[in-house]
């Protein structure tokens, strides 16, 4: 299994917004923190605001901050509205499955139960526990390069 990279970018940028709560992050400053395109994270945070993760500020001082306390985002939800679009198995697209074995295989039966664990395993993971007392992450996302 592989994260497709707006995910990655949705989780750094929610990390990062968490780290710096209290005002207004420019996405500048987030793709630099991050190593990211501005222009592939501006999609990113786009749909973070959509989902209601994150809310946006237009204007002179605008920016994004998070729109929900970090211990109310779950990792679990934020995959899923990232990760739901893509299937994780052809048979799991019934409209395209060019698969000959879908009638009678078992395993797309197992792949879902797999996945379904997966998600339920990541809902018990809060944005606040990936960075509360994360002192590392904390020293990367508040060096004044950052903000330059």
């Amino acid at each position: 299994m592989r994260l497709t990279t707006r995910t990655n970018l949705a989780m750094r940028t929610l990390m990062y917004c968490a780290v710096n709560t209290g005002r207004n992050i420019r996405t500048s400053e987030v793709a630099r923190a991050t190593n990211a395109s501005e222009n592939h994270l501006g999609q990113v945070i786009n749909m973070l605001g959509q989902k209601g993760f994150i809310e946006t500020v237009r204007g002179r001082g605008g920016g994004i901050r998070l729109a929900r306390k970090p211990e109310d985002i779950t990792v679990g939800g934020v995959f899923r509205v990232f990760e739901a679009g893509v299937p994780f198995a052809e048979c799991f697209v019934e409209d395209d499955c060019t698969c000959p074995l879908v009638s009678v295989c078992r395993l797309k039966g197992a792949l879902g139960e797999a996945l379904m664990a997966f998600y339920r395993s990541l809902d018990k993971i809060t944005l606040d526990s990936l960075v509360k007392d994360n002192a590392g992450l904390k020293a990367l996302f508040t060096d004044d390069r950052a903000l330059v």
